[in-house]
């Protein structure tokens, strides 16, 4: 059963900064109280990936927190929430969790869905907020929300950017210098990409072809994938026609990066 007050929720894993603010803004807008969890969680990182390493700062994030408003944050441990014994998991099949982000980081989003099943339990919330930078993650979490028919409502917002156009991510904090300028290379890629669909190019693997070339170009950055897909079903698509989506992934140095841009429709 729902309470009487309606209850804004904003998952993160912390090291909190503007486009998390954007989301914690838009809950504070809508909703009558507005919680926040920080966790950093294990079960969505693979081996090798940057668990042990990733930023946390909770007396940051607290003091954030507080100024934008938030009623309450929740801030549990790894043994709360994963107890020795721990062994349930929730696992989505098909698609939408195996390509891309679940292609590269196998064993990933079935982390995703058993957080955010535990929260959604834990903290019962009417709508809870996740930023369109993760696409991929927000159309599996739409699915998990359907398909086990939890009593909350998904939406997604806007990627915050810099004036650069590099999306705002935790992990950008990891980036040097040199780094940090090379990673513009990517958005510039995906806006290309959009001028090149505007300009009449509709094959798919060519604007693929054409976004590998650009960004190869920085020699600090290594490709994972670029993608040119259908914004539903996340399956490649041959040419441009009705919405399609453009997804990418980098890494420049130890750090990866993800990133999308639609080049057609309203997606």
């Amino acid at each position: 059963m729902k309470g009487t007050r309606v209850i804004g929720f904003v998952p993160t894993m912390g090291s909190l900064h503007e486009g998390h603010l954007s989301l914690i803004r838009k809950a504070r807008q809508q909703c009558e109280e507005v919680m926040i969890s920080i966790f950093v969680n294990p079960t969505q990182f693979g081996k090798g990936e940057d668990y042990q390493r990733y930023p946390r700062d909770l007396s940051k994030d607290m003091k954030l927190s507080e100024k934008e408003g938030v009623d309450v944050i929740f801030a549990p441990s790894r043994e709360e929430m994963y107890p020795q014994g721990y062994s349930t998991f929730v696992e989505i099949k098909g698609n939408l969790s195996s390509t891309l982000e679940g292609a590269s980081r196998p064993g990933h989003f079935k982390g995703v869905a058993t957080i955010l099943t535990k929260l959604f339990n834990i903290i019962n919330p009417d709508y809870s907020y996740f930023g369109k930078k993760d696409y991929q993650q927000a159309l599996v979490v739409k699915k998990l929300v359907k398909e086990l028919n939890l009593d909350t409502r998904i939406l997604v917002l806007p990627t915050i950017r810099e004036k650069d156009g590099l999306a705002l991510s935790s992990r950008n904090s990891y980036l040097n210098k040199k780094e940090r300028k090379a990673a513009t290379i990517f958005y510039k890629a995906l806006k290309r990409a959009k001028e090149w669909v505007g300009e009449g190019e509709k094959d798919s693997s060519a604007l693929v072809s054409k976004m590998r070339g650009l960004i190869e170009k920085e020699p600090l950055v290594r490709i994972d994938y670029v993608a040119v897909v259908d914004p539903k079903t996340l399956e490649k698509v041959k040419e441009v026609r009705g919405e399609v989506l453009a997804l990418l992934a980098v890494n420049i140095g130890k750090t990866r990066l993800i990133d999308n841009i639609k080049l057609a429709g309203s997606v």
